[in-house]
């Protein structure tokens, strides 16, 4: 029979937790009471046992929730009931099973007895579980797992789980199977749900300049604001290594992690008249931000690094590099500083500490540095426009040591500049001319002497306007599905105009370019040009694409005086073919008016499945001193890359990098699922000729000869809720290896593997 009953209503709100059980006379002023609709073979009501009672095939639907049993029956005065024969209760979370559900109403606590639940990605089964209120479980003597088999490929057994649930998980005397196989013991294991990294990582393999190695990290927790993790690793041809990190996050002053890494180093390769036989080395970071209100923030790094095998063996060396080499590509020299923003309603503010604290960094010490900025402030009701940006630095730099820097300086300038533009429409032109004044203010010159102020005025426009036609044309030749062809052409022009500064560059300690400032007189070119089509994005609406992107740009100089490197030319500049030349105001040491490089950048879709883009430099012109010279009237780098993309997990691309004076690399990339089951990848790199790096701080020079550079061939394998990949990995740099690969696929950033490659960081050394 079907019956609404607002008493049920209540009964269910509490066995999902959602609600609390009012009867009918009890329902507050205000609450409108949901009625549900309660499916049965029989449903009665005992006014002697005042019990609520659904036998038969019990089906109750709320709120999008649904809860089946073969029996129900719910004590009104005690609040407690029972739900017996194949319960089940289902939502958009997941399902929870059992042969028997008790619930007390009042305390929200209830039992679940031989359970089993599903709540994406996670399943599992337990003898009981316990509801402690609506916000814990306990479970007894079960397991968790993502395998939705009913004989899962791998689970976590433990005698006691405590699950908050959207917070996280704390589990008791785990062990994890493979199948029916114990792969090892966990006393405690605690995971947020919000992470899905995996709390011990093991990645042994080998490595050229390593050796055999095993890394290791244990993630851990010490309060519900504070995780880190403990490192552990060895390296054959290093010797062991250990560190920790902690990621911390506070209620009022921000979030920040810290990391320490250390190694006494003890190579087995050393020559016999090295100087030392093992070498400490160490990493120390520590990093930090705050939000302190919506329109101020801060922001701090301190990176300590101690390595005395580049001290007592090899300049050359680097922790970073050796160890961390992610973080290296990144950044060889990590800065020191604390930074303070703040916004105001039309400018901000931002001061800058910066500190250099290991002494073979090549780093300026800025302490400190104040720096304004008001950007496009409308000027009353004038149509002009004023922006303001000034710096105010006090600069100190301290020789370095091995590699030597000799060069010493203490400097404190002041640099403003103050611009006055007045955007305007003239006829189909945007128009923009500007005047601007930059004053920059020095405590001293080059010889210790005081100095005027250096002042240096700028004028100039910018000129922009847009073309566009359209072409009624619908054809689908050679499969292109155009629905309307428009061409769109920006032009721009902007031309600069900066006077001689009153201070010549040769009377100024050279800092960076502001204190080399010379004359200019030049105007920047740019040419767009788009062709857009319409047509249907996978979910069948009509959006519009740029089918074709050609942009083009340079800048033409007019007669300039141009200084190139940081030293004045001899007196004579042909007796020395290889220094700097500097172009003097005032002197025949002049260039010509010339164009500089032209740019060249573009992007074609003329297929959803196919990406073609691009850039090249044209090295238009150039004088003898200039580094690039050789390649005057060629271009210099052209790079492109083609992507097929045909369908999800099967794609084709191929592009180039080249170089004139140096390399010219072809690389391809292959991926294509076969079947369900299985996938297969490669990749490769060649390089197409002969070149050499510049020489590095030892003097060594780097050469790569023509032929393949690197060749990665894998193959994947779908094994239900796991992937394997293998992979046969040949550098001409690391030599050969294999490795493979196990991912959860609930949760891909879980990796477990063993290799003889070093493509991710991992554990130790990441």
């Amino acid at each position: 029979m079907k019956i609404s009953l607002s008493l049920l209503a209540g009964i269910f709100c509490l066995i999902l937790g959602m609600g609390y059980l009012y009867a009918e006379d009890e329902i507050p002023n205000g609450i409108n009471a949901q009625p549900i609709i309660v499916n049965g073979d029989n449903v009665e009501y005992s006014t002697e046992t005042q019990e609520v009672t659904a036998s038969g095939n019990v089906e109750i639907t709320y709120k999008g929730s649904k809860l089946t049993c073969k029996k129900l029956t719910v004590n009104t005065q005690t609040k407690e009931g029972v739900a017996e024969g194949n319960a089940r209760l289902e939502d958009e979370s997941g399902i929870i099973e059992g042969d028997k559900i008790i619930y007390d109403f009042q305390t929200k606590a209830g039992t679940i007895i031989d359970a089993g639940f599903r709540s994406n990605p996670y399943f599992g089964r337990a003898r009981k579980i316990e509801r402690l209120g609506e916000s814990e479980f306990v479970t007894r003597y079960g397991y968790l797992t993502t395998c939705s088999f009913d004989k899962p490929h791998y689970r976590i057994a433990s005698k006691q789980m405590n699950v908050l649930p959207g917070d996280k998980i704390q589990t008791k005397h785990d062990t994890l199977y493979l199948g029916g196989f114990p792969l090892f013991y966990l006393p405690r294991f605690d995971h947020t749900m919000e992470d899905p990294l995996m709390h011990v990582t093991v990645m042994p393999g080998k490595r050229k300049d390593w050796g055999p190695y095993v890394l290791s990290a244990w993630r851990y927790s010490l309060t519900d604001n504070a995780s880190g993790r403990a490192y552990l690793d060895y390296r054959n041809k290093l010797g062991w290594a250990e560190g920790f990190g902690l990621n911390y996050s506070t209620t009022y002053f921000g979030r920040g992690d810290y990391k320490f890494y250390y190694s006494n180093e003890q190579p087995n390769q050393l020559p016999a008249t090295a100087e030392r036989t093992q070498f400490q080395r160490y990493l120390m970071r520590w990093r930090h931000k705050w939000d302190v209100d919506e329109r101020t923030n801060f922001i701090s790094e301190f990176n300590k690094i101690g390595d005395e095998k580049r001290k007592y063996f090899d300049p050359a060396s680097n922790i970073l590099k050796d160890y961390f080499y992610r973080e290296y590509e990144q950044d060889s020299q990590p800065l020191t500083y604390a930074l303070l923003h703040h916004s105001f309603s039309y400018s901000s503010i931002d001061l800058l500490a910066q500190k250099r604290v290991n002494q073979w960094y090549d780093q300026l010490d800025k302490l400190p540095e104040i720096k304004y900025t008001l950007p496009g402030f409308k000027l009353g009701d004038t149509p002009l426009y004023f922006d303001n940006n000034s710096v105010f630095t006090s600069f100190n730099k301290k020789a370095s040591t091995a590699p030597t820097s000799p060069d010493e300086l203490t400097m404190t300038r002041l640099d403003t500049i103050n611009k006055l533009s007045l955007p305007m429409k003239v006829a189909f032109l945007n128009f923009t001319p500007f005047v601007q004044n930059r004053e920059i203010v020095y405590d001293k010159g080059a010889d210790g002497q005081a100095l005027p102020v250096n002042t240096v005025f700028y004028a100039g426009a910018d000129l922009s306007t847009k073309f566009y036609r359209v072409f009624n044309v619908k054809t689908n030749f050679l499969g292109l599905g155009l629905d309307g062809l428009r061409h769109i052409i920006t032009p721009t022009v902007g031309y600069s105009y900066n006077h001689t500064p009153t201070i010549y560059y040769t009377h100024l300690k050279q800092i960076d370019g502001l204190d080399m400032l010379t004359s200019s007189n030049t105007a920047s070119l740019g040419l767009s040009n788009k062709l857009q089509t319409k047509r249907k994005d996978k979910n069948g609406n009509e959006t519009t694409i740029d089918f074709v992107d050609f942009n083009v740009s340079t800048s033409y100089t007019f007669a300039p005086h141009i200084v190139y490197g940081m030293i004045p030319v001899p007196t004579n500049p042909s007796s020395d073919p290889n220094a700097p030349l500097v172009y003097q105001a005032g002197t025949s040491n002049k260039l010509g008016a010339s164009f500089s490089d032209i740019l060249f950048k573009y992007k074609i879709l003329p297929y959803s499945w196919l990406r073609i883009e691009g850039d090249a430099t044209y090295k238009h012109s150039g004088v003898a001193g200039d580094p690039d010279y050789e390649n005057n009237n060629h271009f210099s780098n052209v790079n492109y890359d083609i992507n097929f993309d045909f369908a999800p997990e099967r794609s084709f691309g191929i592009g180039q990098r080249y170089a004139r004076k140096s390399g010219n690399q072809l690389t391809t990339s292959f991926k294509w699922r076969l079947n369900p089951k299985w996938k297969f990848s490669v990749y490769q790199r060649y390089n197409l000729k002969k070149y050499a790096d510049a020489a590095t701080y030892s003097g060594t020079v780097n050469e790569y000869g023509k032929g393949s550079l690197e060749q990665e061939y894998t193959i994947s394998r779908d094994l239900h809720c796991w992937e394997m990949d293998l992979t046969f990995n040949t550098s001409r740099v690391n030599g050969s290896g294999i490795f493979v690969i196990f991912r959860l696929k609930a949760f891909p950033e879980n990796e477990f593997g063993f290799n003889q490659s070093y493509s991710k960081p991992k554990s130790g050394a990441q």
